[in-house]
């Protein structure tokens, strides 16, 4: 038999689980989300130079409530990025990053994430992930390097335990992510070389663009 002690114990940490549960995957619908906002979000455009964007297909996998937004954007000398804007409850968004899923999809990290910090007009700064990641079948070599953060208010972040920290974030309605993948420019082996100055000037100007579309 179990003592009631026990039990109540154990009823207690279900109970608290339960809760805590429903509220980072906002089960109990406490928190209403700009949706205003977050159409315009997912509808910017990056306008830079000579860039022209696509529209393609989201091949990155989604958690439950999460939607994507993804796009391609070219230069007629063929550089290529690929941006892809994430929405959703902190409880999703906050997971399936980079380092995990391309490795999951067959890739071979060349270079840890680790963080990178980008100037914004305003004068903010805003904190990113960037690492890269490599591909080879029997027909093409494939290089790429990826950049991704969080925020809820404009403020680009890559806390160290993301899930962590959004999850304490009950206040949050959504949390949005951005990835931009950039072609990885060749080099001999397994080594890895800096991005030219347009490849730097469109990542720079992509963090901006979106954190200025907060309307702060």
């Amino acid at each position: 038999m179990i003592k009631p002690l026990t039990f109540f114990s154990v009823l207690a940490l279900l109970v608290c689980g339960a809760l805590v549960h429903g509220a980072v995957t906002q089960r109990w619908g406490i928190f209403v989300p700009d949706t205003e906002q977050t159409d315009r979000l997912h509808a910017l455009e990056v306008r830079l130079g000579d860039w022209q964007p696509t529209e393609v297909p989201t091949e990155m996998p989604l958690n439950e409530r999460s939607t994507a937004t993804s796009r391609r954007y070219q230069t007629p000398a063929g550089r290529t990025a690929v941006v892809s804007f994430i929405s959703g409850i902190p409880g999703s968004v906050a997971t399936h990053t980079p380092d995990v899923c391309y490795p999951g999809s067959g890739y071979k990290t060349l270079r840890d994430p680790r963080k990178e910090t980008f100037a914004l007009p305003d004068g903010r700064e805003c904190v990113v992930y960037v690492a890269d990641f490599e591909k080879k079948t029997q027909t093409k070599l494939d290089r790429v390097r990826v950049r991704w953060a969080w925020t809820t208010d404009g403020v680009w972040i890559a806390p160290d335990r993301p899930r962590w920290l959004f999850a304490g974030q009950l206040r949050s309605p959504v949390l949005y992510k951005v990835y931009i993948a950039t072609t990885l420019p060749d080099a001999p082996g397994e080594a890895t070389t800096e991005d030219d100055a347009a490849t730097k000037a469109f990542v720079a100007a992509t963090w901006a663009q979106y954190s200025a579309a907060f309307g702060r």
